[in-house]
């Protein structure tokens, strides 16, 4: 897999467009809490006592503290009780220093409390080098359990110089007045429209080789087995690929497919295998493409595999691969038709290979020459021939086009220059997809065998640092704008794309245009971020919109870890309660305000509406006035809310007249699960 930086506008585009400011500054938070158990505030509260080991002056105004040495500051109250919707605080940390506080609770017993790093998008600058504070409930005390003191620790060494600490307070949990929102959110869900269905397959991941059991347990619907590997799997040795220009081309022994079919059915999800339509799959474990004992010293080699080298010599040129059979045995369509009529009755879909535009990049030891057209449409219809011919109920996809580029542009294309494109040139000027679509189904219509179900397409954020684990502030909140590249015809993508993308309904209409009944397939999609709450809200927008867009199946790569943000966004759509709540079948139409997201379903019934709103102002709770009154009466509501850390926290909302209330934290993900007094008179999607 390889994200290439192509400096070129596919196709003329809208003027840039600066991105939305933000409605709330920071300042404006600072005056909004509402304070539920006061702590600190120049002196201790009543029932409060100082018990920390830091050299200190407590009881005189801020409090002054000296983190060095191990150093910790430590409140106390053996009486507390209360339900919190998270701890509010300012800091004025000494100049130069940088950041270095964390925060946890803690208690007598054994239980075990997070430790909270003070991030960035924790904080609001309040003037005078004060700094307000806010940790969510969900990250510090994820389980829910008693706590009866708050400890302030650096997370790393610092100097003796004091950090001054001061107005210590609980604010209230959500729904009874948490963080009183700088700004209000009017937002609407239309239950008298129809439902249109939304396809189960769209909550899918990855197969990946450091995927962990608990991993897994998200709710996922479906995995599919892909990555630039399994071009090369020798599924009749069953343990053996080869790691391309990912790992010095090597011959690797691996857990076989079958392996990836059973996890799958012990979690209940439906299998999406990629064939090798390459040709050549890996001959043993132990072979490699470029070994130094052959073509000698080379830039880096594999410290486990000392002979195994990267392909390029010290002076930085590329060494000419040797023959493939070097680590390789052929692989053409009768090879791959025996392994799918071997497994046909475990696999849903069949994906035609992996990224093929990018072969002479990722697995150029057997493939050097770029993938043009007409070898990407003749591959395709020999293997999908074959696979179609071993299980006629199989659903094909193709062609992986890796991204943008590859949407539009061939292998010869990219070689040769985008602003040349000689074989799309020799091909009409039409862009790749549409001309691969056109002729699949004119093949299909000749041979009178149908060789694709599904345009299967791969979607990364092109902006720099997006598709990373970076989390400052600026990629943040680029992160979260960069979803809109999926849907949003305004958009101009902040990239060196610099046009609106909108990838969803982009690709309907070229398959409307080209071979209409298709479905769609995003084959790999990820924004990065994975720990941080700007990865989780782009990966619950992405999942609300391949809802909202009518994606057949959609894998993100590869899993989400446990207890990560991004995680959590799938359980919002798959497990928010821990019970098996999910959203509903069908899609209902919302509107929403600026910095905000709302995605709506219902049930078939009609007596079951679950909502999920996004606030992504990283520094200001946001009231919700959501406008439900077409879907009849509303029962009290059942409110979950994510911000952090390794659980939702149950809330509460009020529905009185129509009118939905409630309250969305900085930075967060919220459930609505409604149960209604009579079913929804409109229909749904049969």
């Amino acid at each position: 897999m390889r994200r290439l930086a192509v400096l070129f506008v596919l196709l003329a585009g809208c003027p840039h467009r600066e991105p939305p400011e933000r409605p709330a500054s920071p300042q404006a938070l600072a005056t909004t809490r509402a304070i539920a158990e006061h702590v600190y505030d120049g002196a201790l509260a009543p029932g409060w006592e100082d018990a920390g080991w830091s050299p200190r002056d407590v009881g005189h105004g801020p409090a002054s503290i000296d983190f060095s040495g191990e150093g910790g500051w430590m409140l106390v109250n053996a009486s507390l009780h209360g339900r919190y919707g998270g701890l509010v605080f300012r800091v004025k940390e000494p100049p130069g220093e940088g950041e270095l506080l964390e925060v946890r609770l803690d208690t007598r017993d054994k239980a075990l409390f997070p430790r909270i790093m003070i991030r960035a998008d924790q904080k609001a600058d309040v003037g005078d080098g004060w700094e307000e504070v806010f940790v969510a409930m969900a990250e510090l005390d994820p389980d829910a359990l008693p706590f009866d003191r708050i400890v302030f620790r650096a997370f790393r060494q610092v100097s003796n110089a004091r950090v001054a600490i001061d107005h210590v307070a609980f604010v209230p949990a959500s729904g009874d007045g948490g963080a009183t929102a700088s700004a209000r959110a009017k937002m609407r869900v239309d239950c008298s429209a129809h439902g249109k269905s939304i396809s189960p397959l769209i909550y899918g991941i990855a197969w990946g080789a450091r995927t962990k059991p608990e991993d897994l347990a998200l709710g996922a619907t479906t995995r599919r087995w892909g990555g630039n590997a399994t071009s090369r799997y020798n599924w009749q040795l069953g343990n053996a690929w080869n790691t391309a220009n990912d790992w010095f081309y090597e011959n690797v022994e691996v857990k076989s497919a079958t392996v990836f079919f059973d996890e799958n059915d012990a979690h209940h999800m439906s299998s999406a295998l990629t064939i090798p339509m390459l040709g050549w799959v890996a001959k043993d474990t132990t072979s490699s493409g470029f070994p130094v004992s052959v073509y000698g010293p080379q830039q880096r080699t594999d410290d486990w595999r000392k002979d195994a080298g990267n392909g390029v010599r010290p002076d930085g040129k590329p060494i000419e691969p040797g023959p493939p059979d070097r680590t390789s045995v052929p692989a053409p369509p009768e090879f791959v038709g025996k392994w799918i009529d071997s497994v046909k009755k475990r696999v849903d879909i069949v994906f035609l290979d992996n990224e093929p535009t990018l072969w002479d990049s990722t697995h150029r030891d057997v493939h050097p020459q770029p993938v043009g057209y007409d070898e990407l449409l003749d591959r395709s219809i020999r293997y999908a021939t074959a696979v179609r011919k071993a299980d006629p109920n199989a659903r094909i996809a193709g062609p992986a086009a890796w991204g943008w580029p590859a949407y539009g542009f061939s292998g010869k294309d990219a070689k040769a220059g985008f602003r040349l494109k000689p074989d799309r040139r020799a091909h009409g000027d039409t862009p790749l997809v549409p001309w691969w679509l056109a002729k699949m189904k004119a093949a299909s219509d000749k041979s009178g065998t149908r060789l694709l179900d599904l345009l299967d397409l791969h979607f990364y954020p092109a902006a720099d640092k997006v598709y990373s684990g970076a989390d400052d502030p600026k990629t943040a909140a680029l992160r979260i704008r960069q979803v809109r590249g999926l849907w949003d015809r305004s958009y101009t993508d902040e990239s060196w794309i610099g046009e609106p993308v909108y990838l969803l309904p982009r690709m309907h209409e070229w398959i409307d245009a080209n071979w209409p009944g298709l479905g769609l397939v995003i084959g790999e999609w990820n924004f990065g971020g994975e720990g941080h709450m700007s990865g989780g809200l782009a990966t619950a927008e992405a999942l609300g919109r391949f809802g909202t867009n009518g994606v057949t199946a959609a894998y993100y790569w590869t899993v989400p870890p446990a207890n990560s943000p991004s995680s959590f966004a799938f359980r919002a759509y798959r497990d928010f309660d821990g019970k098996g709540g999910r959203f509903e079948d069908y899609w209902i139409p919302t509107t929403a305000a600026l910095q905000t997201s709302i995605f709506a379903s219902r049930d078939k019934s009609g007596k079951h509406v679950v909502l999920v709103v996004l606030n992504f102002s990283p520094d200001a709770a946001v009231a919700a006035d959501i406008d439900v009154s077409s879907c009849g009466g509303v029962q009290a509501p059942a409110v979950w809310t994510y911000s952090g850390g390794s659980s939702f926290a149950s809330g509460s909302g009020s529905a009185k007249g129509g009118a939905l209330e409630t309250t969305l934290p900085p930075y967060s993900i919220t459930v609505v699960d409604l149960h209604l007094d009579a079913p929804l008179g409109a229909s749904v999607d049969e």
